[in-house]
């Protein structure tokens, strides 16, 4: 093994451990929280060795660099998810590797994924991005709808040809009244959560949580954590 996917496994088998503990401490079985690892300034050989240690879900934020990242990778059986604010004139780009897009924030975005979707004649996973740093009727500084604008964006995405509804999405707001208080700001999530899926039953994903703050996010209910510099540490990057 080499000393880079040996690091890969290491930082692999504490994350892992992590996220089995936190489960452990809020009564849930380990199974039910998803690792993605945020794969984003990190080379394709990175991939194929986290691919290799049993990692399936990978997640990218920038579409020039996750395209041809995805390509050099296509021989592998990998979940694709796009984490990164995204503009409308790359949904047809991005919908070429991904599987799961998490940053849906608003109709535009929604109306051009599912024009590419119909184009390519798939079907795609969408999250919709909750800002919780945001005012009715804004987005928020990373991006995201603010929470009272979830459900009529849900009932979009829901109703598009191509899309499907999964869930939510969330990053740990920098400022506003959630700032520095992640565990109540994921619980705010699963709130929103528990509503959106008494209209879209099926939408159960909930995506929050990353390196630094795993364990709030999954005590509060999270299924998928978004986990980077814990599993690929600090290894020089691309660009």
């Amino acid at each position: 093994m080499s000393d880079r996917k040996a690091e890969l496994s290491r930082n692999l088998d504490a994350v892992r451990g992590r996220i089995t503990a936190a489960c452990e401490a809020a009564g849930r079985e380990p199974g039910e929280v998803s690792l993605v690892v945020v794969t984003k300034t990190y080379p394709a050989q990175d991939v194929r060795m986290l691919h290799e240690l049993g990692v399936r879900d990978v997640a990218e934020n920038r579409d020039q660099e996750a395209g041809p990242k995805a390509a050099a990778c296509a021989d592998l059986s990998l979940n694709w998810h796009f984490v990164g604010q995204l503009q409308t004139n790359k949904a047809r780009s991005v919908l070429g590797y991904a599987d799961e897009v998490q940053s849906v924030d608003r109709t535009r975005l929604a109306a051009a994924l599912s024009t590419a979707a119909v184009r390519r004649g798939r079907e795609v996973g969408c999250l919709i991005q909750v800002a919780l740093d945001a005012e009715s009727g804004e987005r928020g500084a990373r991006g995201g709808v603010a929470p009272g604008g979830v459900g009529g964006l849900a009932d979009a995405v829901a109703g598009a040809e191509g899309l499907r509804l999964d869930g939510l999405m969330t990053v740990a707001p920098l400022a506003g009244p959630y700032a520095g208080r992640q565990r109540a700001a994921f619980e705010r999530l699963m709130e929103i959560s528990s509503r959106l899926r008494a209209d879209h039953p099926a939408a159960t994903m909930v995506s929050a949580g990353m390196s630094a703050d795993l364990e709030e996010a999954v005590q509060a209910g999270a299924t998928h954590v978004r986990v980077g510099t814990a599993v690929l540490g600090d290894r020089p990057r691309l660009g």
